[in-house]
């Protein structure tokens, strides 16, 4: 989102956060994620505790930032967007538009979020936690477009096997050092949702 579009205080408050997460994750990868103090952190920034603690609530949670970008404009697009057709292809568009919003340095970050992850126990585990949150996040706002039982069992499914396709082409992805940007990111998510029919029917 440009910033420019948001009231002055709205924007005050975005670049703040903006600053936190991108000062967060130099200095947890180039001191560590221990390492770093939260002192260190909001004096880089020259902003109080009080407003990092207004900002996020934990230092795991700043590192994950990255994530947060995305998911937020994830669930906030699946809360508007038109569905169609089977669940798991609105998950596809949902996340399609939402990596199309991200800035020119998401990409770039979440390589560094992701290897981050991979160093601290503490952070993975935040971030599968986080995962969790966002499934059950995005199960709600469905089933609420849908008119579906939060207990729908199909539903429930679909996006499941949505965020599995999702963290196969991320961590893939990832895996091979962010091959071909972002637009790589994005062939990697389509052939794994591709693959999903074939994927349910897989027998020995």
């Amino acid at each position: 989102m440009d910033l420019r579009e948001l009231p002055l205080r709205e924007r005050k408050k975005a670049r703040t956060r903006q600053a936190l997460a991108e000062t967060a994750l130099r200095l947890f990868t180039e001191k560590g994620f221990e390492a770093t103090t939260l002192d260190e952190l909001v004096d880089a920034v020259e902003v109080s505790k009080r407003t990092f603690f207004r900002t996020f609530p934990s230092k795991e949670d700043v590192a994950l930032a990255t994530d947060n970008e995305l998911w937020s404009v994830f669930l906030a697009e699946v809360s508007v967007m038109e569905i169609r057709g089977p669940v798991t292809a609105t998950f596809l568009a949902a996340v399609r538009t939402a990596l199309g919003r991200m800035d020119d340095g998401w990409a770039e970050r979440f390589l560094a979020t992701r290897a981050l992850c991979a160093r601290v126990p503490a952070v993975e585990a935040h971030s599968l936690r986080y995962c969790n949150d966002t499934t059950r996040a995005s199960v709600e706002r469905l089933t609420a477009r849908l008119g579906r039982d939060r207990g729908d069992v199909s539903l429930c499914l679909a996006v499941e096997i949505s965020i599995a396709a999702w963290r196969h082409a991320a961590l893939t992805w990832t895996d091979d050092g962010g091959d071909g940007g972002l637009p790589g990111l994005l062939d990697r998510l389509d052939h794994a949702f591709a693959a999903i029919p074939s994927a349910v029917t897989v027998s020995a």
